[in-house]
């Protein structure tokens, strides 16, 4: 699991959805993909195993980025992913939205981005906006950006089906 701190907020659920069945390896950083380091970071995280399954989640830490320098920055980042794991299947996770519903349609204007580089791709989505969207937000977020635990478990179920839905 590569992504930001809503990757790490599911992990452990997901870990433990399937333990005896896979091992898991989480990835999380505050960075944009943007960021000019990060595709440095990501090269060492991806040459130190090999990875049956990648699933990235990385927007919330880009809400700054316009949508076409975030969406350009993409496809650097699967080439990398492609190039340091070339028998992984790839998925990508659509950011999550935001308690406060006004500063979310930022988030839906990077998923769009998004979907378009990863449909372009053959890239799978695995869509955590739409899961999330729908709940209260007075009740499931822990803050502006985090969930609660009911809502993380959510997030960890729908995680751990894509998984083997991929055939690995």
């Amino acid at each position: 699991l590569i992504g930001d701190s809503i990757v790490k907020g599911y992990q452990e659920a997901v870990r433990d959805q399937l333990a005896g069945t896979a091992y898991l390896a989480f990835y999380s950083t505050s960075k944009s993909v943007t960021d000019r380091s990060y595709l440095k970071e990501l090269a060492y995280v991806l040459g130190e195993y090999d990875y049956a399954v990648i699933l990235f989640n990385n927007g919330l830490h880009s809400l700054g980025e316009s949508p076409r320098s975030w969406s350009a920055a993409l496809g650097p980042v699967l080439d990398l992913t492609r190039d340091k794991a070339p028998h992984a299947k790839i998925l990508w996770v659509t950011s999550t939205p935001l308690k406060d519903a006004d500063k979310t349609a930022k988030v839906q204007q990077l998923n769009a981005a998004a979907q378009e580089v990863m449909q372009s791709r053959g890239v799978p989505i695995v869509d955590l906006y739409s899961l999330m969207d729908p709940l209260d937000r007075d009740t499931n977020w822990a803050d502006t950006f985090h969930f609660n635990a009911q809502a993380k478990s959510m997030q960890a179920q729908a995680i751990a089906e894509a998984i083997p839905a991929t055939g690995c």
